[in-house]
């Protein structure tokens, strides 16, 4: 059994998809998918619940149950996903918060830890990178082109039908390196999670194609050293998407970051690895 997914809306107007695990009046661990709640492996949540947190993990805009208007045109920046984490951070709970972002949920997070410092006692960052969607730095190791060029190159499936999507999300799986069962388990529960049946919205949940049409400026590299919480940067020796010399750039420019490279992950964090993620992040404070 799975907990409930319900809405919570923000200060801000903003309605967010949101699952809690664990007690709710222990330490608040906030979760930013990447793009949804289910970037997040069950038994990674679990294990941070056992660990003694409240976990609550939820979806940025325009994906699973958070609001949707128009994915293809989305009428929010960067600025304003972080300042949705820090929000919800602050109406869950009067303390600062573990903040942790996955893949395009990042670097959400990077902004929003630096954008918001009272808000978070801790940053855990996995599978991402230091800049925005589109050209990346000299230094930064971009996408693995041949990998790219057979996920992309892929016909589309039809997106109303749930099986069709779930494997096309396991075919992709397979492509980058990570565990094509686990994709198709988790993109049918996203497919059940999609409001509506517009293949738009369909797509911007399943791949995430609302975050490159956002406006990401400026930039926030050069921010990093003034990040003064503990933090941990989690990343697989595998991932084609973002190479691991992303990872270890964000754990060098971080101040006291930790770097966990997990030797058999790709961009995914499997549930073999869970029990080492979670210790890694309960050990940040």
């Amino acid at each position: 059994m799975h907990p409930t997914v319900h809405s919570f809306r923000t200060s801000g107007g903003v309605t967010l998809g949101v699952e809690h695990f664990g007690d709710a009046t222990a330490p608040l661990v906030l979760l930013a998918g990447g793009t949804t709640i289910l970037s997040w492996p069950d038994a990674l949540c679990e294990a941070l619940a056992r660990g003694g947190r409240h976990v609550v993990r939820y979806d940025l805009r325009d994906c699973g149950a958070s609001t949707t208007v128009d994915p293809e045109s989305p009428a929010y920046t960067l600025r304003d996903l972080a300042a949705d984490a820090a929000r919800l951070a602050r109406e869950l709970d009067d303390r600062p918060a573990h903040l942790a972002g996955i893949g395009v949920g990042g670097m959400v997070a990077q902004v929003a830890a630096l954008d918001y410092s009272d808000s978070f006692s801790a940053l855990t960052l996995a599978g991402t990178r230091p800049v925005a969607p589109g050209p990346v730095d000299d230094d930064l190791p971009d996408h693995d082109a041949a990998t790219m060029g057979r996920l992309f190159s892929r016909s589309m499936p039809d997106w109303s039908d749930r099986a069709a999507v779930a494997e096309f999300a396991a075919e992709g799986a397979e492509i980058l390196g990570d565990d094509p069962a686990a994709a198709r388990t988790a993109a049918a529960r996203r497919w059940d999670r999609t409001p509506g049946t517009e293949p738009a919205v369909q797509m911007a949940n399943q791949l995430g194609m609302v975050f490159a049409k956002l406006d990401c400026a400026p930039r926030w590299r050069e921010r990093l050293p003034e990040l003064a919480i503990p933090a941990l940067v989690v990343h697989g020796r595998r991932d084609p998407f973002f190479p691991v010399g992303n990872g270890e750039a964000l754990a060098r420019e971080i101040p006291g970051a930790r770097l966990l490279v997990l030797e058999r992950a790709a961009t995914a964090i499997p549930d073999a690895a869970a029990g080492e993620v979670a210790a890694a992040m309960l050990a940040l404070y």
